[in-house]
């Protein structure tokens, strides 16, 4: 699989043009999920992107391009560079697994996953990025705890995302476990989990690199947003 490696410097793009095709938005110059699902873009030529990136503010009037700073036009604003490392795991992890995990299927389910990741990451997590790939998650009385999933795919590559604890149950493990399970089942996809955390999140890093997540580069998240001004 390192032969498709280059892959992960565009991961959108390649989501977007392998897995997850039926998913995107797509222009001569840019790929994008539908908003309902992910608010994220990629592009391979930045000269190209100005007129992609405004009709897109029709759907949604803030999101995300990943990887190289696109080019776009004063309807919009860039309001933040967040800067990530791109860690991706090359061999299964060991971990005891002690906690009962459940795959998050039902209604209901998606309706706690949804609450869950909104009140700890708001913003990101969208009414069908549930659709995008396997949730996991551990109840303790009828209340959802701790979650991880997948989000972009690729044919030889899974990401790992919304691993997320309730602020009241951290420190007991659960993400360690969530994320073990999670990545072990993308192993036996035949694929290779990789992950996306904040550069300041040093917390998460540690605990990534514990079970064998190693940084591949650094990559940008580039929030954009239609100018008020510029409502339709």
């Amino acid at each position: 699989m390192a032969a498709e490696n280059f892959k992960l410097d565009n991961p959108v793009w390649y989501s977007l043009k392998e897995t997850h095709q039926q998913h995107a938005i797509e222009s001569e110059a840019m790929r994008f999920y539908h908003p309902d699902y992910c608010p994220f873009g990629g592009f391979v030529n930045s000269d190209k992107t100005v007129a992609s990136i405004d009709t897109y503010t029709d759907l949604t009037n803030s999101f995300y391009v990943v990887g190289n700073k696109p080019t776009f036009s004063d309807r919009i604003t860039l309001t933040k560079e967040l800067v990530c490392y791109q860690m991706l795991l090359d061999e299964k992890t060991e971990v005891e697994i002690s906690d009962p995990i459940t795959t998050l299927q039902t209604i209901q389910h998606k309706a706690d996953l949804f609450a869950l990741v909104n009140l700890v990451q708001p913003g990101y997590f969208k009414n069908k990025t549930s659709e995008l790939g396997s949730y996991y998650g551990i109840y303790r009385d009828d209340e959802l705890i701790a979650v991880t999933g997948e989000r972009m795919k690729m044919n030889a590559f899974t990401e790992v995302s919304a691993v997320v604890t309730h602020p009241n149950h951290t420190g007991r493990g659960y993400a360690k476990q969530l994320v073990a399970h999670t990545t072990n089942k993308i192993f036996a996809e035949n694929k290779l989990p990789y992950l996306h955390v904040a550069a300041i999140n040093t917390a998460a890093i540690k605990l990534y690199e514990k079970l064998g997540f190693k940084t591949r580069r650094k990559i940008a998240f580039w929030n954009l947003r239609k100018k008020e001004d510029h409502k339709p």
